[in-house]
């Protein structure tokens, strides 16, 4: 007598095995995200602050730079020539006042450079040439044509600047040199030796 596992035939014994496995869920399509081109208002806004940015940085290292650089190279000589005593005739000459801001001033016996400074608070005086006297325009103090003191709240005389004469006889001004007549004090004008004036 057979037993019944005998009996399974192949057919049923395929039909009493395991269930097949169900396959994975399939992964869903990845999202596709579409970038949107920048618009042109924004491109321009970008280089806008970028040439800012580039122009504020190239600013600040030309001040840097500047600040290390010595002063001297953007100021004139203090040491000029002005051409020979017989340029100049007796009176005041007013034609080195907007280089160099001096007069020149021959008398009978000297020539002298007055330095154009008022000694009240630095203004430029004008050469009033039918009153004979500098005028200065901030203040009103007045000086007699050779730069003495005489009206308004000038403390003293304006100051004369060294002049001498080089070997070609051309009359050389230093205004490194300044000759002063401080009130109450010595009267610095008559220092001939020392460059106050030349004789004539």
């Amino acid at each position: 007598m057979e037993s019944q596992a005998d009996q399974i035939t192949p057919a049923s014994a395929t039909a009493v095995s395991a269930p097949p496995r169900a396959s994975a869920p399939a992964k869903p399509a990845a999202a596709v995200v579409e970038t949107t081109a920048d618009p042109p208002v924004n491109k321009m806004r970008r280089r806008i602050v970028w040439a800012s940015i580039a122009g504020a940085l190239t600013t600040f290292f030309l001040m840097f730079v500047r600040f290390f650089l010595p002063r001297s190279i953007l100021e004139p000589s203090p040491i000029f020539r002005i051409g020979s005593p017989a340029d100049y005739a007796l009176g005041v000459d007013t034609k080195w006042q907007q280089q160099y801001r001096i007069w020149v001033t021959r008398t009978s016996d000297r020539l002298f450079v007055i330095y154009a400074v008022c000694t009240h608070l630095g203004c430029t005086p004008d050469w009033k040439a039918s009153e004979n006297k500098f005028k200065c325009p901030c203040h009103g103090s007045g000086y007699d044509s050779e730069g003495i003191n005489f009206e308004g709240p000038a403390p003293r005389p304006m100051d004369r600047a060294k002049v001498t004469l080089d070997p070609e006889g051309q009359i050389v001004v230093d205004l490194g040199t300044l000759f002063k007549w401080p009130k109450g004090e010595r009267n610095q004008f008559n220092d001939q030796d020392r460059g106050a004036y030349i004789s004539v």
